[in-house]
């Protein structure tokens, strides 16, 4: 068995994909602060958790692992926030990752986040610091490298993964204890000879009836036909010209969950 730790867990995409991938891999502990994802996540995989704040869980609490899993909270470093990086409390979550990691050891880690924390700029009181393009990124991998981990990374669109989605993500996957015999990057769709096929069918798509745009609830709110293609958008679906919410299962869809 591999055991693995959900930190950051939100509804269980690290765990569902993991466990797709594997009947190996054993989930021996989860941790997100977020009622409503727990909720969703306790319904997937029929399981009874509390929200919990990671700051405030003992590390010494935490079940041995192989592997710690973690999507760290992107809200300070994507272009659709503030970007106040690591000034702002949720950028800073990424050190309880780095704690547990200290006090646990595990033989591997895999994390994700936003492809914006790649040029997350240092922010001193509120204002970007020019010339430190990439701070928040090198401050997380020295932070890795420090405890031992050998690190490999890749930024990955969803679209070309078999998601209908055009979502860019970066992933970290270190090594404890020096360079693996085989490393897992850079990697890429084997029955694809570049991404300008994907490219052609995302737009093959976008030109159909049914369009789904940006996902974010807090994005801008308006929902008439004037408003699509305006800006940010809401979870709506143009369908035979007609303007739609997004139902929770095609939420789910978009995601890459399973009917089931």
């Amino acid at each position: 068995r591999i055991k693995f730790i959900d930190l950051f867990g939100g509804i269980g995409g690290f765990r569902l994909g993991l466990e797709q991938a594997s009947e190996k891999f054993e989930c021996v502990k989860y941790i997100d602060f977020d009622k409503y994802a727990v909720r969703s996540y306790n319904e997937i995989f029929e399981e009874q958790h509390e929200p919990k704040d990671i700051t405030e869980h003992d590390a010494e609490n935490i079940p041995e692992h192989d592997l710690l899993c973690g999507g760290f909270p992107c809200q300070s470093f994507s272009v659709a926030g503030n970007r106040k990086g690591t000034e702002d409390g949720r950028g800073q979550l990424f050190r309880e990752i780095v704690r547990i990691a200290r006090a646990k050891r595990p033989e591997m880690l895999l994390l994700e986040n936003v492809k914006g924390i790649l040029s997350q700029k240092a922010v001193t009181e509120g204002e970007a610091v020019e010339g430190t393009k990439g701070h928040a990124f090198r401050n997380v991998l020295q932070a890795l490298h420090e405890l031992g981990y050998c690190l490999e990374w890749q930024v990955l669109n969803s679209k070309n993964w078999g998601v209908p989605q055009n979502r860019e993500r970066v992933f970290i996957i270190g090594h404890l204890g020096g360079e693996p015999q085989r490393k897992v990057f850079p990697i890429q769709r084997e029955d694809r000879e570049n991404n300008e096929e994907d490219a052609r069918e995302v737009e093959q798509i976008a030109t159909e009836e049914d369009v789904a745009h940006c996902l974010d609830k807090n994005y801008f709110k308006g929902t008439s036909p004037g408003d699509i293609g305006s800006g940010r958008r809401t979870q709506v679906i143009q369908q035979n010209k007609r303007i739609r919410r997004l139902t929770p299962r095609e939420c789910w869809r978009l995601q890459g969950f399973p009917d089931t």
